[in-house]
């Protein structure tokens, strides 16, 4: 790669003798590693597993870049694809939050909602989680991603981050996986390098001051909000932390960690190198909120129950232990959330605070009597054991995903949810000899196979 002096010029600065051997990782092949979901069984006989990601103990490096789309595991959300680096987030949040009782988390810049899994991974059925990206293009990929992870509690919101202003305090944790100049993906993504500039540089740093005020007035008193970035200028990172905390009254939070994952501590703050750890760039900070009381406005959800006799036909399609914890509403549609009960004044209050969001997971309709279950509730974490399932070999599981005649065998009739190697794909139903596929035509996949 021919970089640029200004780029070589700060990274001595920050590197010094380590800057020939940094430059020579980046000329290298990045290595490829994915995320297991620890919700769902591990079907990875598709994958060549090459080692452990030593920082994340769901994590695992590959010994090569297969055709995810070809892999049923990778649509039942068995596992996600994601930079290694990037998973010490995991790590951070678990030495950092406390606990001790249900929280609330955002992620305010999700993206395509690789990190937003991360969370969704450590959190519990009390808990509630807010996913939002302001790109719109970008949603549907996040909603996607989220409903394969198949965490229930979560709202997916389209703000910008200045228009969370009723929920100040509201939040115990808050992620700011902040836009930046990508210096840290430079060997994966041609845009991040052929766009490096200073002006760029700088440029981002300003929008990350502005999504960090933002961030910072969401987390409740005693709260963390966690910034991360891929990029390695101290002007985008240490700088603003230093900013933040010197602006708005939070300090930086430490963590120990082994010294074998030579991983770069600074005031607090940690660096991915590529040269010292296998992954790339990558910036991590935690900082407590040690002020500031909560101000958020509470509010009510619009509560459409179900009917008794709606909720009684219900009842074998959930887990036992979670039915009853549940509130069905009507959305305006005629389609059906489930929302947990303890977590309605939650629910309520972020959607009496965001006009652009989806709540609850829809779990499918009533015809007349009838229910017709929903794909989200073929992924998620609610279904009954007792559901009929049909458990079919990859070849099966890729014609169910293309909407092609598959072959299976069974007597009865009535809904089936597909799965492969112990994890749900989707919903069929059989009526005598028919065969009807629900997989929606939105998930269907179009590549050929190789």
């Amino acid at each position: 790669m021919n970089f640029p002096e200004a780029f070589k010029t700060n990274l001595s600065q920050i590197l010094g003798a380590e800057l020939p051997a940094f430059l020579k990782a980046l000329e290298s092949p990045a290595p490829v590693s994915v995320r297991l979901n620890p919700k769902k069984k591990s079907e990875l006989s598709a994958l060549k597993i090459e080692g452990n990601v030593s920082w994340a103990k769901d994590g695992h490096y590959l010994q090569e870049r297969p055709f995810f789309t070809e892999d049923p595991a990778f649509h039942a959300g068995a596992y996600g694809v994601q930079e290694a680096s990037s998973m010490f987030l995991g790590h951070v949040f678990e030495k950092v939050v406390d606990r001790k009782r249900p929280i609330k988390v955002l992620d305010l810049c999700a993206s395509k909602g690789v990190q937003t899994t991360i969370l969704a991974s450590l959190l519990g059925e009390n808990d509630l989680l807010v996913a939002n990206e302001i790109v719109k293009s970008q949603l549907s990929i996040l909603k996607e991603n989220l409903l394969k992870w198949g965490f229930s509690n979560v709202i997916v919101s389209n703000q910008d981050p200045e228009t969370f202003a009723d929920l100040e305090g509201f939040f115990d944790v808050v992620l700011v996986d902040a836009p930046s100049s990508g210096e840290g993906l430079f060997r994966t993504k041609n845009a991040a390098f052929s766009e490096w500039s200073e002006a760029n540089v700088q440029m981002h740093a300003t929008r990350q001051k502005r999504l960090l005020s933002a961030a910072a007035m969401l987390v409740a008193p005693k709260g963390v909000l966690i910034y991360t970035t891929n990029t390695y200028n101290s002007t985008e990172n240490q700088e603003n932390v230093k900013w933040l905390n010197r602006t708005l009254d939070f300090e930086t939070m430490d963590l120990e960690m082994p010294t074998e994952w030579a991983i770069v501590k600074n005031e607090n703050c940690f660096q991915f190198f590529p040269h010292r750890t296998k992954g790339e760039g990558f910036f991590i900070a935690a900082m407590k909120n040690l002020s500031r009381d909560a101000k958020f406005v509470k509010g009510k959800p619009d509560l459409n129950r179900l009917r008794r006799e709606q909720r009684a036909i219900l009842k074998d399609w959930f887990r036992p232990e979670v039915f009853e914890e549940l509130e069905f509403l009507y959305k305006n549609d005629g389609n059906i959330v489930a929302i947990r009960t303890a977590l309605l004044a939650d629910y309520g209050s972020v959607l009496r605070a965001l006009a652009k969001r989806s709540s609850g997971i829809e779990i499918g309709i009533f015809k007349g009597k009838d229910f017709v279950p929903s794909h989200a509730f073929a992924l998620s974490d609610l279904i009954a054991h007792s559901i009929e399932r049909l458990e079919v070999p990859a070849v099966e599981a890729m014609k169910f995903l293309r909407k092609e005649n598959f072959e299976f065998s069974t007597g009865k009739d009535g809904w089936l949810l597909i799965t492969y190697g112990g994890n749900a794909i989707g919903w069929v139903k059989k009526i005598g000899d028919r065969i009807n596929n629900y997989l929606p035509a939105e998930w269907k996949i179009r590549e050929d196979l190789v």
